[in-house]
């Protein structure tokens, strides 16, 4: 059966996302985000406290992933180079541009995903602020750790500072390591990839992005196994507070937009016709017309004649 709407009732349409909107608030993010870390710089001394911390606390649990692939790295420059160019460039470039994919060929989840990588973006901010910690390259050579971007620097654009373009080292926070978001975004882009893309090729990157990632950061001597689990730990957060951050933001949206009151037409009765001439049971406009042109005075109306009335003769 056709279901009919109480008449005076709509249903509120659910708001289409525009790239015109989305754009700013992307890059409104990650200028938070890129703020964030330039802020939370704390004291140098407390950093490397922290960095020396999870190190001896790696070391009590026998997790020692970062110099094994630390020393690979430095020692094999056609693993470490390509490692470089990984860490300093695909946190960059893949996240936006599977952002892009979903909007544009899964609305329906992009909303949802765009808000699990933004509120794990907010939590790894305070992480950041909370827990300044010095990444394994920045502590004393006494600890066996290369810096892998300073020691290949000659090959790519960054500088011996940071994995920032050589001169802008300073603008960037070398000591927000904990938690690793560069293994929670490339997290992201794994379950993004998996969930929605369709070949085979999508499977095998959603599982190797982020595995690669994880040893990336390692290898490079830029986080501790420790930071990459940390960073986990941040999506699975995110992923549980989307939907309430969902509804808090469409609540927020409902309470500010203006609420449309329903026209009438001082019956009681609301205009929905938008000036049009229909009537309950007419679907098309000027239908009442078209039926009296057919076979009625174009001055009677049903009223006047009432029910009983005889049909006029032929």
């Amino acid at each position: 059966m056709p279901q009919t709407e109480t008449p005076g009732t709509e249903v509120a349409p659910r708001t289409r996302l525009r790239w015109w909107t989305e754009l700013p608030l992307i890059l409104l993010v990650y200028g938070c985000y890129s703020a964030g870390r330039l802020l939370a710089r704390g004291d140098v001394s407390s950093a490397v406290d922290h960095g020396l911390a999870i190190l001896r606390f790696e070391k009590a649990l026998h997790l020692n992933a970062e110099h094994p692939l630390n020393r690979l790295f430095t020692r094999e420059p056609w693993l470490g180079v390509p490692a470089d160019f990984w860490y300093a460039s695909l946190h960059y470039l893949v996240t936006p541009a599977l952002l892009i994919w979903l909007f544009r060929t899964r609305p329906e989840h992009y909303r949802r995903a765009r808000t699990w990588l933004m509120t794990s973006t907010f939590i790894g901010l305070i992480g950041f602020t909370l827990l300044p910690t010095c990444p394994p390259r920045l502590l004393s050579a006494g600890h066996g750790f290369v810096d892998t971007m300073a020691h290949y620097s000659s090959y790519g654009w960054w500088g011996a500072e940071a994995s920032a373009p050589r001169g802008m080292g300073g603008m960037t926070n070398q000591y927000a390591a904990m938690p690793s978001l560069h293994v929670g975004w490339a997290l992201w882009c794994g379950v993004m990839l998996w969930r929605h893309g369709r070949t085979r090729l999508a499977k095998v990157l959603a599982v190797g992005y982020p595995l690669g990632t994880a040893l990336v950061v390692m290898g490079t001597a830029n986080h501790y196994f420790l930071d990459a689990v940390a960073g986990i730990a941040v999506m699975g957060v995110g992923l549980l507070l989307a939907p309430p951050v969902m509804r808090l933001v469409d609540l927020l949206r409902a309470r500010l937009s203006p609420r449309r009151t329903p026209v009438t037409d001082g019956t009681g009765s609301p205009i929905v016709s938008a000036g049009c001439q229909t009537a309950a049971g007419e679907r098309i406009p000027r239908q009442r017309e078209s039926r009296l042109d057919a076979g009625a005075e174009p001055d009677a109306s049903p009223s006047d004649a009432g029910e009983g009335a005889a049909a006029p003769a032929r």
